[in-house]
């Protein structure tokens, strides 16, 4: 594990400057009454905020990590701290203006900004990019951690990637007129409108369908993924297979599997128009497929190997190394 003075700096800054956008949002949310579209109008920077400290320092930590194109890494890094910041400045300032930041074309300046930001997300992502295949090329002495930090963030680039399918023009705008009449083009939700009945904490959709579920899973990963092998590691001196680099590397591929999976599963469920908390046949039938499936595959990882000496066997030196490495 590298020191934390060793992750680089800019997203490091970026991501304290989040902190502060954070802080700031939630004084917000108590003293200022403004909604917006159904929700609280300091919302959506206390969730922008959040999600990206935590994006930061996650590619903070994983650019430490790779041994090849570190000076390549500092930059696509740094990339992705300023365009970050651009996002969280309009997203803050259209705030203070009592107007939408996304999908926003009431007068030229609101499409301006709400265009700069979709060319802002774009370099962002060809940047998260370059560090994934950073990350793909660099080599690593434990197998496990390098293949839950590459398959967690190419996942992740997926779940970004799943936002834009929240900027086209819904059924109803295209009959309107699309972008040259409509002052909203693009929406979160599906076949409801946007502002409806919503989840708690989240603000997802329990009507219809909510593009910000798969966007938000994907995106996740980055973290989720690399903390399932803590998990692993923090569980080993207890459970002697998981001693064994191998089954954790298993395990970690058939995790990283699953969440592919259930990713797809909550983009399929948006897109038909369903509710994350109302499923239907259908998508608790692919459910229980993708559960049998990770269970099927996390047993055959268990059972693949013969357990690691314990300690007692006068193996506990290296048991010790290969759980800091």
């Amino acid at each position: 594990m590298s020191s934390w003075r060793s992750w680089h700096r800019p997203l490091m800054v970026f991501a304290a400057s989040m902190a502060v956008v954070f802080a700031v949002s939630g004084v917000g949310m108590v003293v200022d009454n403004r909604v917006l579209v159904g929700s609280p109008i300091w919302f959506k920077p206390l969730k922008f905020s959040a999600s990206l400290m935590i994006y930061a320092l996650t590619l903070a930590w994983m650019l430490s990590l790779a041994g090849r194109g570190r000076r390549l890494g500092w930059w696509a890094g740094t990339v992705v701290a300023l365009t970050g910041a651009i996002e969280m400045v309009i997203i803050t300032g259209q705030v203070i203006r009592g107007k939408r930041s996304h999908f926003n074309f009431e007068t030229a300046f609101d499409g301006m900004l709400f265009n700069i930001m979709g060319a802002t997300i774009v370099t962002l992502w060809i940047s998260s990019l370059i560090i994934v295949i950073l990350l793909f090329r660099s080599p690593m002495a434990d197998r496990a951690a390098a293949w839950a930090m590459r398959l967690g963030a190419a996942i992740a680039l997926v779940g970004a990637a799943l936002g834009n399918l929240m900027t086209r023009a819904t059924p109803e705008q295209e009959a309107a007129g699309g972008r040259s009449v409509s002052q909203v083009v693009g929406a979160h939700s599906v076949g409801v409108p946007e502002g409806g009945p919503a989840m708690p904490l989240t603000g997802w959709s329990t009507t219809g369908g909510d593009l910000r579920i798969p966007h938000f899973v994907g995106m996740h990963a980055l973290q989720l993924i690399p903390l399932f092998l803590l998990a692993l590691i923090v569980l080993a001196p207890r459970f002697a297979r998981l001693r064994d680099e191998r089954v954790r590397l298993r395990l970690v591929l058939v995790a990283s599997g699953t969440y592919a999976a259930v990713l797809a599963l909550v983009t399929w469920q948006a897109l038909r128009g369903q509710p994350l908390i109302h499923p239907d046949g259908a998508t608790l039938g692919a459910a229980a497929l993708i559960l049998v499936a990770a269970a099927a595959g996390a047993l055959v990882s268990l059972l693949s190997t013969t357990p690691a000496p314990t300690p007692a066997q006068g193996t506990a030196d290296d048991t010790e190394k290969e759980l800091v490495a």
